[in-house]
């Protein structure tokens, strides 16, 4: 059985759990009902969008977004059907899928991206200094290197 958490680990440990649900749920309902994206939608086409052709083989894109391969299926599926994404063979492998981003979801991703960031801004961002917020990202990188 784990050794259970110091009082000041539960106070740091509650305290990430909780904000970062409320970040997390203000952003997807900011983003949803601004654009009808949800953060997954954006998510995956600021990923595609940075990659070379603006498309990524399936396995590498669940592994950057930190998807489960079927979670990324059915993510990828339902953004094809609303015209943002294609799915197609690998050129290099036929037996291989990538992800590529259409015209249309880079318009989609381009008219979102001002919103997203006044929420992230407004919700995150603004309440930090920058020695804070280099902190966050060293204590982040290192968890998700773990």
């Amino acid at each position: 059985m784990a050794e259970p958490l110091t009082e000041k680990q539960q106070v740091s440990w509650r305290a990430f759990v909780e904000s970062s649900w409320a970040l997390h749920t203000r952003l997807e309902d900011e983003l949803r009902a601004a654009t009808g994206l949800s953060m997954s939608d954006y998510h995956v086409m600021v990923v595609l969008s940075e990659s070379p052709g603006h498309r990524a083989r399936m396995g590498e894109l669940a592994s950057r977004l930190v998807f489960s391969p079927s979670r990324l299926t059915y993510q990828i599926g339902s953004m094809v059907k609303r015209g943002l994404v294609l799915k197609q063979a690998c050129p290099d492998d036929g037996r291989g899928q990538e992800a590529v981003l259409t015209d249309a979801g880079m318009d989609a991703l381009v008219a979102a991206a001002p919103l997203h960031l006044k929420t992230v801004r407004d919700s995150f961002i603004d309440h930090l200094d920058d020695d804070e917020l280099a902190v966050i990202g060293r204590v982040f990188a290192r968890i998700r290197e773990a």
